[in-house]
């Protein structure tokens, strides 16, 4: 999982940041066309005009006698040098105003009535194709309006209009971004929280539990048909395994008539070495087909609620298997904590379990010291030899089929397996421990 989410990028992220990137061009192209658009509202010498009345307004100064005047500042005087044509009317609220460059006819017929106007664009006259404009200023004398006009080119309108309306769309993007990112959260959270549900059963699904399915309600109908196709190959895969299964369970049924016939041939032949070797080797071909059929079958067994002894089954099976035991070099004993120990499960299982734990022990156990079998109070059901041990290389594969610790041992290599899928059956838990003094094997339902 953690490989997936270095490797797979998150679909929350992407979609935050692709979003937010799509909110910003759409703010950034609405600002631009409506200051494209207010281009034809506005003054022309919107690009000019905040330039023009600051120079002007710092010349500005009361005379000796307090009456309002021009000082020819540096700047001043390089404005009037770039814009040759410029001219423009300064007036006091009084009415009070000087002038600089040649006016318009036009405009000196409302010269003196500049101080009467706190802003105006004035163009689109028939007499004349001078643009002008009327600003509000502050300066040391106080407040006063500038008429002016005559500029050798307006500038970029536009693109003063966009420098002027970052207080808008500043704000608006320092709020869109942080809010999509919390939305997409919320909505890619809630889109895709039946998906996790549906991610978390699929892995839920055992091997052996093939018929086992993905629901497909509540799935996005964009991530429904990948459910599906899930649901399509578990089908196949289920087919498969019953074509498997069957095929082994009767394969172990066969095998028993040819097994029965070669015991009772071997039995008729005289006594010797060799007679007891092909009889032991027809007791283990035996057991590994009843094995393999206990191991194919063990699905089937769906009654787990009958109520057990473990005391009763672990005591039966030591008394059943002690001659064997005693027969290869053991000793074999039986411990309880508790008279009866009562647990729901099926008892042919449970029995082949913990008889499949004291024939390992049997097989593995160095034909030596003692076999110990042990119930607890808490239900746990032990199985402990004094043999050498299992490597550690190999104790997480034993309880897998078929696998042996060395290639020459006894066995088929299924009698730990069984008993881990059996008490997997049971929703119980097996566990071992191996060392230089033994090893235990454990179960606990």
């Amino acid at each position: 999982m953690r490989l997936a989410d270095r490797i797979n990028p998150s679909l929350w992220w992407r979609l935050s940041w692709q979003l937010s990137l799509v909110i910003i061009a759409v703010v950034v192209a609405v600002i631009i066309g409506l200051c494209i658009w207010a281009t034809t509202v506005v003054s022309p010498n919107v690009a000019r005009e905040d330039t023009i009345t600051a120079v002007i307004a710092g010349a500005v100064e009361p005379d000796a006698q307090g009456r309002l005047q021009l000082r020819e500042t540096p700047e001043l005087k390089a404005l009037n040098q770039e814009h040759r044509r410029l001219w423009y009317i300064v007036a006091t609220t009084d009415g009070t105003s000087v002038s600089y460059g040649v006016v318009p006819q036009v405009y000196t017929e409302i010269a003196h009535l500049t101080h009467l106007f706190q802003d105006a664009d004035l163009r689109g006259s028939k007499s004349t194709t001078e643009i002008a404009s009327i600003e509000n200023v502050e300066t040391v004398v106080g407040e006063v309006r500038i008429l002016f006009g005559g500029f050798n080119d307006l500038g970029w309108p536009a693109l003063a209009l966009l420098a002027r309306s970052y207080p808008i769309y500043i704000p608006l993007v320092a709020i869109a971004v942080p809010t999509i990112f919390l939305s997409v959260f919320l909505i890619v959270r809630h889109a895709v929280a039946r998906v996790s549900d549906v991610a978390q059963k699929a892995s839920e699904i055992e091997p052996r539990r093939p018929e086992a399915r993905l629901p497909v309600d509540g799935i996005p109908k964009e991530i429904a048909p990948l459910v599906v196709a899930f649901n399509g190959t578990l089908g196949r895969l289920e087919d498969e395994f019953r074509k498997r299964q069957r095929f082994l369970i009767d394969a172990a049924h066969e095998l028993r008539t040819p097994i029965a016939i070669m015991q009772t041939r071997i039995d008729g032949m005289p006594e010797g070495q060799e007679r007891r070797r092909l009889l032991d080797d027809v007791a283990r071909l035996a057991e590994t087909a009843e094995q393999l059929l206990d191991f194919e079958r063990n699905d089937q067994a769906s009654d787990l609620h009958e109520a057990v002894d473990l005391v009763e089954i672990a005591r039966m099976i030591v008394a059943d298997l002690a001659p064997l035991a005693i027969a290869a070099g053991y000793q074999i004993a039986f411990q309880s904590d508790v008279e009866s120990l009562e647990r729901n499960g099926n008892r042919p299982a449970l029995q082949s379990a913990i008889g499949n734990l004291v024939r390992n022990a049997i097989d593995h156990g160095g034909n030596e010291g003692m076999i110990t079998v042990s119930v607890s109070r808490a239900g746990m059901v032990s199985v402990r030899d004094e043999g050498p041990g299992i490597p550690v290389e190999h104790q997480e594969l034993v309880f897998e089929p078929f696998y042996r610790v060395t290639p020459k041992s006894k066995g088929a290599g299924l009698g730990l397996s069984l008993v881990k899928q059996i008490v997997a059956n049971h929703r119980g838990q097996v566990s071992l421990k191996s060392g230089s003094t033994g090893t235990q094997v454990a179960i606990e339902l």
